[in-house]
């Protein structure tokens, strides 16, 4: 599994390092928008040696949420939630994808019209407690278009619950909060996220999709100029 992860990975970064040369912007999720944000962690897990989850805290972020394939609105397409959590010299970078909300279904991308809509890390992280995932849910529901422009309007004021489960089939604790503010200035400025290089402290990006991000982010951040790539 994980040579076939890293093959899948490196075939996958072929395409995706020529279309960041040629594509202006970014070859994956090109369309999004950015907000700030705030994330409030409220330490409300058990204690499975990672303080980052069990340390209660406010921190200011930025959030961008886009289409990842830059489909046309209406059209449903895998919607992205990037989170980034200015941390000193080296941030921490949250990327979930829309997912189903199950034991299983967890596992599977699904594609979406609104945004908002359940988010999951799906890539596993590695810690003391072993492969944690991490997600996030709407606390009530809305409608939210994922078009940029209607999005950047619309999303101000959302909250979503922040949750980690233990193990493949864990269940889904609560351990935080994200809040979405106004716009980050124009719609979607050029911010650039890394969840393999930049987990959270104490978390590893682990497992089949870790090792297959790996060498696709590489290929885009050198097509790109060496930035980051969400």
């Amino acid at each position: 599994m994980t040579d076939l992860a890293r093959l899948a990975g490196r075939a996958a970064a072929v395409p995706l390092g020529t279309l960041a040369r040629r594509r202006p912007g970014k070859p994956m999720h090109p369309r999004g928008a950015v907000l700030g944000a705030a994330v409030v962690r409220t330490g409300a897990v058990p204690d499975w040696g990672v303080p980052w989850l069990t340390g209660p805290a406010r921190e200011a972020a930025v959030v961008r949420l886009s289409r990842g394939a830059g489909l046309p609105a209406p059209l449903p397409d895998l919607l992205g939630l990037a989170v980034r959590l200015p941390d000193g010299d080296r941030p921490v970078d949250l990327l979930l994808s829309t997912t189903g909300r199950g034991r299983w279904t967890r596992f599977l991308p699904v594609p979406r019209v609104d945004a908002a809509a359940a988010y999951s890390s799906i890539m596993g992280y590695r810690s003391a407690a072993g492969t944690l995932r991490l997600a996030a849910v709407p606390e009530t529901p809305a409608r939210i278009p994922s078009d940029p422009g209607p999005l950047a309007a619309d999303a101000p004021g959302t909250a979503f619950t922040l949750l980690v489960a233990r193990g493949a089939l864990g269940e889904w604790v609560p351990f935080g909060r994200l809040e979405l503010g106004a716009p980050a200035g124009e719609v979607d400025p050029d911010v650039r996220f890394d969840a393999v290089r930049n987990p959270p402290p104490g978390l590893v990006a682990d497992g089949p999709m870790a090792r297959f991000r790996a060498p696709a982010y590489a290929a885009a951040r050198e097509g790109r100029g060496g930035h980051p790539q969400e």
